[in-house]
């Protein structure tokens, strides 16, 4: 099977990575707003879309710019579990409509197989097939597959016609397939067909919700929202070894779920590798079902992408502008109700080393760095804070990342990295009486 990579090695594109939306996802339109079943519903897993960029920019984006008659297989891990299901589609780039000619959902095999005694046809408004608007999301019908918290689902969708790849999510960090013809509902996906791609980016799918007991209270949502750091630009491949997939774990025992929000590129006050973090909110964390506590870990691109290849010629942002883009964020968060909790930007010294990023880490931009996150720490702007900095440090050269944390580019944290962030969340801290004291 053909695998659909960058030109670079795929070495150089992991040391290349820098820190670095669908609308909201609308109410089932079959459930009266405000009954028990419209409450009932919780994000559990998902994958905030992003324009998709030119063939000029520093990173390609893994997928054809137009899938036609082919089949798109993701697998997705969820981080809370329950007896029904929704999937979430997103066209939020797209210029023209997205129509969907057939979509299932199924308990996933390896080698991008499934269980077929699970399978489920999706459905939208009842139909088969489903048009996405230019601009807009679409939410599937209840699909009655019942899945184990922190189990992995496969959602398998049919584009028949000529649909421009727009919307998409770049850095998944799981496999996926891209397949010829209608192939939603086979067992095993023909791999070897001429064509047939592997990548690990994410078209169309933005979202998965699932169904709480209705004799049960809503579960709680914790939105990650952040960078590459949070996307997992560095993690394992298909192993679910990011930060917020460790946070997970520990969450789903107690009945809350994990959202993660990051975007490989983001930025706090300017558009990235995706709209920046104030435009993007209300998509990808006030509209998402169940959210009560918001986790902020951006800044670090803001102020390291000025200088660089990324953006030459860009001012950095002083600690003004980013306190005030922080405050802009808690704000309206808060105005939903939701607890805001702010994380430390980590240690980068030495960043990406050998690249044409090198430049990425720069003496005074680690000045600025230390400001952040003194304001973040001592500020009192945040419902509470997690310390990042202080679990990721080098304690001997505490602007370096200690070593047994760094993946190898001294910018991304590795999977025991993601690990240690994931432990040092107090639970309480994020859902007050989440646990007794």
């Amino acid at each position: 099977m053909q695998q659909l990579f960058p030109s670079l090695s795929s070495a150089s594109v992991a040391a290349l990575l820098a820190l670095v939306i669908s609308t909201p996802a609308m109410a089932d339109p079959t459930v009266p707003a405000g009954s028990a079943e419209a409450s009932n519903w919780a994000a559990t897993w998902q994958a905030s879309p992003q324009p998709v960029w030119g063939a000029d920019f520093l990173f390609p984006t893994n997928l054809p710019a137009v899938l036609q008659d082919q089949t798109v297989r993701q697998v997705a891990r969820i981080s809370l579990g329950g007896p029904r299901l929704r999937i979430v589609l997103s066209n939020a780039y797209g210029g023209q409509p997205v129509t969907v000619g057939r979509a299932t959902v199924a308990k996933p095999l390896p080698a991008g197989a499934i269980d077929a005694g699970s399978l489920q046809a999706v459905t939208f408004g009842g139909s088969a097939q489903a048009t996405i608007a230019a601009g807009a999301s679409l939410v599937s019908d209840p699909v009655a597959l019942p899945l184990a918290s922190l189990s992995q689902v496969a959602v398998s969708l049919y584009l028949p016609g000529a649909t421009p790849v727009q919307s998409f999510h770049w850095d998944g960090r799981q496999t996926g397939w891209i397949v010829a013809g209608d192939q939603s509902a086979a067992a095993a996906l023909r791999t070897s067909d001429p064509g047939a791609i592997s990548s690990t980016a994410r078209p169309l799918l933005a979202g998965i919700q699932v169904e709480a007991n209705p004799a049960s209270p809503a579960a709680p949502v914790v939105a990650v929202m952040g960078d590459s750091i949070t996307d997992g630009a560095t993690a394992s491949l298909d192993r679910d070894s990011r930060w917020p997939d460790f946070l997970a774990v520990r969450l789903a025992p107690h009945g809350a779920a994990v959202v993660n929000a990051g975007i490989s590129g983001a930025r706090l006050l300017s558009d990235g590798m995706g709209e920046h973090a104030l435009a993007r909110l209300e998509r990808d964390v006030l509209a998402q079902p169940g959210v009560r506590s918001l986790i902020v870990l951006l800044g670090i691109n803001d102020i390291s992408w000025p200088g660089t290849a990324f953006a030459r010629q860009a001012p950095r942002p002083t600690l003004q502008d980013m306190a005030e883009g922080y405050r802009q964020l808690i704000a309206r968060a808060r105005s939903h109700g939701l607890r805001v909790i702010g994380a430390t930007l980590p240690p980068f010294e030495g960043a990406l080393p050998g690249t044409p990023l090198d430049d990425y880490y720069q003496a005074e931009k680690d000045d600025l760095r230390r400001q952040v996150n003194a304001w973040i720490r001592l500020g009192g702007a945040f419902d509470a804070v997690i310390d990042f900095d202080a679990v990721l440090r080098d304690g001997a050269h505490p602007s370096r990342m200690a070593a047994r944390f760094d993946s190898g580019d001294r910018l991304h944290p590795g999977d025991e990295g993601n690990r240690a962030m994931a432990d040092a969340v107090d639970l309480n801290a994020i859902l007050p009486g989440l646990l007794p004291r």
